[in-house]
């Protein structure tokens, strides 16, 4: 990629995570603002903890191949040691959110793939009301998906790195990981959780399977946040078929059509 391209994609990367941020702590202060009202009188204080940034997000994962694992690439916050005790990091949205209902929505790349989607509020809690939140708030729409695996059994799209490229995000972290397949097997359709090295390293990125994929569940899993509804055709005809450049030895890439996600709805189905 030029020089000039690579600026401006992390100019564009930077002013959708200010933006985010802006729109997050203006939610933030309309939240503090109705608990002060509420407690007028008491002398309460309300404390918001702030946003940490930077952090970086990727598939990791092995399937039944002899290919090397795609695992993670550095992050660019320390990843906890194994004997760190497990914590969310930032400030990760309520599972509240999700209200254990389903909610159904859409995911529309390059402006003319639409994806019905729907997520799944009772079996992932905590996954699904941040895939909410973020998509509420916009923060998905200019993100690019990076990263396509296209060989037999292990078949996904992934997407949702606020620079494009597989690093950065919204400035948390969170887990545990929710609903993972007993079998391994991510079915076609499904969307689940990216992760780096533990449980606990969710953030912004997520999956399309396209095609059944079996993974390494030895490591905890990938939580199954939702699944495409429709639109999966149209997702390999455009842009999955047309196959990856630069494939490593986990027989992953950067997908030759160029995805971005331009347009995401979410609605909590009545």
């Amino acid at each position: 990629m030029a020089p000039k391209n690579q600026a401006r994609e992390t100019r564009e990367a930077r002013e959708r995570l200010r933006l985010y941020e802006a729109r997050q702590g203006l939610h933030d202060r309309q939240r503090r603002r109705r608990v002060r009202d509420n407690l007028i009188g008491v002398g309460a204080l309300v404390v918001v903890a702030a946003i940490a940034t930077g952090s970086q997000l990727a598939f990791a994962g092995s399937h039944g191949s002899p290919k090397a694992d795609p695992s993670a690439s550095a992050t660019a916050t320390p990843t906890p040691s194994a004997s760190a005790t497990p914590a969310n990091t930032g400030d990760v949205p309520s599972k509240t959110i999700a209200k254990g209902s389903t909610w159904t929505g859409s995911l529309t790349l390059n402006k003319d793939v639409r994806l019905g989607i729907e997520l799944d509020g009772k079996a992932a809690p905590q996954a699904a009301s941040v895939e909410i939140d973020l998509i509420r708030k916009q923060f998905y729409e200019g993100t690019k998906c990076h990263r396509l695996a296209d060989s037999a059994d292990f078949e996904f799209l992934q997407c949702g790195s606020a620079n494009g490229d597989g690093t950065g995000d919204a400035g948390f972290q969170y887990g545990p990981v929710e609903n993972t397949p007993k079998d391994d097997v991510y079915r076609t359709g499904t969307i689940a959780i990216a992760r780096s090295s533990t449980t606990y390293s969710q953030s912004t990125q997520f999956f399309i399977v396209y095609g059944d994929t079996k993974l390494d569940g030895s490591t905890g899993g990938y939580t199954v946040v939702g699944k495409v509804t429709s639109g999966l055709d149209d997702l390999q005809r455009e842009i999955t078929s047309k196959g990856i450049t630069d494939a490593g030895d986990d027989g992953t890439g950067t997908p030759k059509v160029a995805t971005t996600i331009t347009g995401a709805t979410i609605e909590r189905e009545q």
